[in-house]
């Protein structure tokens, strides 16, 4: 597995940002605590409890998929599965959330790169989640889409979810951080509150990746 000898530990606040090169672990690192894979060696808690029988997780991929259905009936069809009414109010503060309203009846696959990360949000949401990852959400949108769906991550965190969120957009976490992440290798170099990891990161990885200079 690409992670080595990795210890962290995840607290409720503002969002949590993994940052680091490609390859470095970021998306292996939020697949494991989502449980989507096991780890080869170690273990994982959720809030001191037994993480196998603690489900209230929830992941947003870069690319996330739509059903061959309405907006609306994709957020209804995220509802159902985790058991919770799929009535059309449900629905539609769901929707709300995301400012997806004027667009509930378009088909999901027709929405722009934006419109369908703030969909895939909506449908992470009601499962109603402690906590949410996000793996590199904004990374293909335009900048119009990206304050869109940064004000939504925002405001999920001020809600009292935990958000962990690996970006490559150095400005993004600046914005949204409350504790920063920095993989390289497969290892955890530095884990620091955001203002002190940006004005006066402890270790020289930190100080190369934040100068833009390649780290291996």
């Amino acid at each position: 597995m690409i992670l080595t000898a990795v210890t962290l530990t995840i607290a409720a606040g503002p969002p949590t940002i993994l940052i680091g090169p490609n390859g470095s672990g970021k998306t292996t690192l939020l697949r494991l605590a989502m449980g989507l894979i096991e780890p080869e060696a170690g273990h994982l808690t959720f809030g001191g409890r037994s993480f196998a029988t603690s489900r209230r997780r929830a992941i947003v991929f870069q690319r996330p998929v739509m059903l061959r259905r309405t907006v609306a009936a994709n957020v209804a069809f995220a509802l159902r599965a985790a058991r919770h009414p799929a009535d059309n109010a449900a629905v539609q503060a769901l929707l709300a959330r995301v400012g997806l309203t004027a667009l509930a009846d378009r088909p999901a696959r027709r929405l722009s790169g934006g419109e369908q990360q703030r969909l895939a949000l909506a449908r992470a949401l009601a499962g109603d989640p402690e906590v949410l990852f996000l793996d590199e959400p904004t990374a293909s949108l335009d900048p119009a889409q990206t304050k869109l769906v940064e004000d939504i991550i925002a405001g999920v965190a001020a809600s009292g979810v935990k958000v962990v969120m690996a970006t490559h957009d150095l400005g993004e976490a600046r914005r949204l951080a409350g504790d920063v992440v920095l993989l390289v290798g497969g290892r955890i170099v530095e884990h620091a509150p955001a203002a002190r990891f940006f004005s006066t990161p402890a270790s020289e990885a930190a100080r190369r990746f934040l100068a833009g200079d390649l780290v291996l």
